[in-house]
């Protein structure tokens, strides 16, 4: 790229003309030029200018293919320049966007707005397998929306009980110096939140919790050590203080940009969130904004599955 842009303003103008758009995405998905189908890794294809399309002569069904094809973008409507520039918002407001001003910043409708910022949100989901060692905190939060800026029939609904009863509990997992993860989970028992810990953090690592009686056992595999909230915050190197910061930023950014979240929806947010934060140091908004471009190839989300349609009420995705 000859010149990247490191503003919003200069992504904007960089990314509103078309060839701008390609030679990003080019360069991207191939390094060395679209010589294959990405479908059928024919080499039978051209290039068709007027529709910004390339057609391959291998036998498929569909013949021809386009840059959003293979990605998250695929069937859409919406422009690369837009794309883009929503992606560009995403990854780099520190409290995210709402879909509300997403829309009216793209001139799109709000559904369109809404659809496209979960589709970016699937695409920033690491998966990593890699698991947390050295110093680990490991704590738990709920997550739902404030009463006070619900509408009385949702409120009604929703809101059936005191404390955390009808917010969805979320573990949160970091390592010292490095990187967050998150689960939603079905509750807060041992058996849940232990099975998690063991899952994502290394045999043998420094392992720091609050007092909650679901984290006893773990001393058999983890250096555990216990702090407890109602004593003080911080015993020497004793402390989850990491994980809070995450749960306020995490916080901050649902009440004041997104106000309620449905459970269904929290684990988007919540690799929305974890990107940010695992990406914040050391780079340039370019850079987060180009790390979380290259992860949109190879995923699909549909409507059905955006909407809730094919979910399942049991299901806790992470």
């Amino acid at each position: 790229m000859a010149s990247e842009p490191k503003t919003l303003q200069e992504a904007i103008i960089y990314f509103a003309d078309y060839a701008n758009c390609k030679a990003f995405m080019i360069g991207l998905r191939w390094p060395k030029g679209v010589v294959k189908c990405p479908r059928c890794q024919s080499a039978k294809i051209f290039w068709i200018e007027k529709e910004r399309v390339w057609k391959c002569y291998g036998k498929h069904d569909h013949a021809k293919f386009s840059l959003k094809t293979g990605t998250i973008m695929e069937d859409s409507p919406i422009g690369l320049d837009k794309w883009l520039t929503a992606l560009w918002l995403i990854v780099n407001c520190k409290n995210g966007i709402s879909s509300c001003e997403v829309a009216r910043d793209l001139g799109i409708t709000q559904k369109s707005a809404w659809f496209l910022d979960h589709r970016i949100r699937m695409s920033l989901h690491s998966g990593s397998i890699e698991k947390a060692s050295g110093h680990v905190e490991a704590d738990e939060t709920f997550v739902g929306g404030k009463a006070r800026n619900m509408h009385v029939a949702q409120r009604r609904r929703r809101i059936t009980g005191t404390g955390g009863k009808d917010k969805t509990p979320v573990l949160g997992i970091v390592e010292r110096g490095g990187k967050v993860r998150t689960v939603v989970v079905p509750d807060r028992k041992k058996k849940t939140l232990q099975a998690e810990v063991r899952k994502h953090v290394e045999a043998g690592s420094a392992l720091y919790t609050d007092f909650l009686l679901s984290y006893e056992g773990l001393e058999g595999d983890y250096a555990h050590q216990v702090i407890d909230h109602a004593v003080a915050y911080v015993d020497g190197n004793v402390h989850t203080n990491t994980i809070e910061n995450f749960w306020a930023l995490l916080k901050r950014g649902i009440a004041g940009t997104y106000v309620s979240v449905e459970p269904f929806h929290l684990f988007r947010y919540l690799d929305e969130q974890a990107f940010r934060y695992n990406n914040r140091n050391d780079m340039s908004d370019f850079d987060r904004f180009k790390l979380a471009a290259s992860q949109m190839v190879g995923k699909r989300l549909t409507w059905n599955e955006a909407t809730g349609k094919n979910h399942e009420p049991e299901t806790y995705p992470n």
